[in-house]
């Protein structure tokens, strides 16, 4: 097989040998390549609705180029490969699909998931208005009699818990799990009063080797803040429900919020895990980093951190990909486990790296105690924080 890909006019040659130990002929025939590699097919053929490119060999090198339908390579979308013999070489066929295969559902499915998240979202809004007529009677019952005082303590007691039984309700129910990880969640609400938070966690499986793990913290604490935060995760589950990578998704989620007229802003932090290449993928909308932890050693993920969610219209946001060393540990979480007032957030950033060296044992527990040494006695701010951990 000869690629003469190189001649004024490309051709591709093909000789054929005689079989037995002394060949006495052969054939050899040539094919002229169009000069700009492009082919055209008709619309009713089975090939109408794939973008393809062949290739002599398996490198998809321009060089290499036999005939395509494109204009511009490399190939788009999601692709399959397939390497073909041909002679004393192969033929590298990739193809991807113009329109979806399976029909208009993948298109619709974003939406389908952003409605329900905001019927949910609704549910919650209700549930906690009624919350807070409840905060209101406990409160009124406290200047009634000595008898009242202990009947608006259970009232009071009683609200906290549905408080964070709604705040529960609001996280997801049971975290993905991919061969190869170990993964964990934890949520410790605020030491006082009964109003939710805006603290949230997710892990969103991407295919059988990818996970998303978010994790965020918007302003204020209440219903706007719950509701809010209803909104951005199920926001992010219809955004990844359609491949869009986590930089893309912080960028189309600034367009849904704004300091100005919701009074509120958020800080998230994206990190897609690839399980496989031992790589993360992080990026950044004004929160604080994840830690990594390896060998004996922990250090934050730097990347370039953009504004935070609804401060700046328009702004977009960059990844920072980093390879990760095996049976490492990541850990993302918000202020709530750091922040101590009238003490730099170096100083907290130091206390957890120091506390998660300490401990070692499952990620569950691992959490569990970072939780009770670094916010016993310190923090009234809600906390969220989910590990993952490679084990192969």
């Amino acid at each position: 097989m000869l690629g003469l890909l190189q001649s004024r006019v490309p051709r591709l040659g093909y000789a054929v040998a005689a079989s037995g130990a002394t060949p006495r002929f052969a054939v050899y025939g040539e094919s002229a390549l169009p000069a700009d590699r492009r082919s055209r097919l008709q619309s009713n053929t089975a090939f109408s609705d794939l973008n393809y490119a062949i290739y002599l060999g398996r490198s998809l090198s321009p060089a290499q180029l036999l005939v395509t339908n494109l204009a511009q390579l490399p190939v788009p979308g999601r692709q399959a490969h397939q390497a073909v013999p041909f002679g004393d070489s192969v033929l590298t066929v990739v193809v991807a699909p113009r329109v979806p295969l399976s029909g208009t559902l993948p298109e619709r499915l974003p939406w389908v998931i952003l409605v329900v998240g905001i019927l949910l979202s609704l549910g919650a809004a209700a549930l906690t208005a009624r919350l807070i007529q409840g905060r209101l009677g406990a409160e009124h019952l406290a200047g009634e009699l000595e008898g009242a005082v202990r009947e608006n303590q259970a009232l009071y007691a009683e609200q906290r818990t549905i408080a964070q039984t709604l705040q529960q309700a609001l996280l997801p129910g049971e975290l993905p799990h991919l061969a190869g990880t170990e993964t964990s969640a934890l949520y410790e609400p605020g030491e006082e009063g009964v109003e939710i938070g805006g603290d949230w966690y997710d892990v969103i499986p991407l295919d059988d080797h990818r996970l998303l793990t978010v994790v965020g913290d918007v302003s204020g604490r209440g219903l706007r803040a719950a509701t809010t935060m209803a909104s951005l995760r199920y926001a992010i589950h219809a955004y990844a429900a359609q491949s869009d990578p986590p930089a893309t998704i912080l960028t189309k989620l600034s367009g849904l919020l704004r300091v100005t007229t919701a009074g509120q802003f958020a800080t998230v932090l994206c990190a897609v895990l690839d399980i496989s290449t031992h790589e993360v993928t992080v990026v950044s909308a004004g929160h604080l980093p994840a830690l990594l932890l390896a060998d004996g050693h922990g250090e934050y993920l730097e990347c370039l951190v953009g504004p935070p969610i609804g401060v700046q219209t328009g702004v977009s946001y960059t990844a920072t990909t980093v390879a990760v060393p095996p049976a490492a540990t990541l850990l993302a979480y918000t202020d709530g486990l750091v922040e101590r007032r009238g003490e730099s957030i170096d100083d907290g950033l130091a206390r957890l790296r120091t506390a998660a060296l300490a401990r070692d044992g499952d990620l569950a527990g691992l959490l569990q105690r970072l939780v009770n040494d670094l916010r016993h006695g310190y923090s009234d701010d809600d906390t969220a924080i989910v590990g993952l951990r490679w084990t192969a």
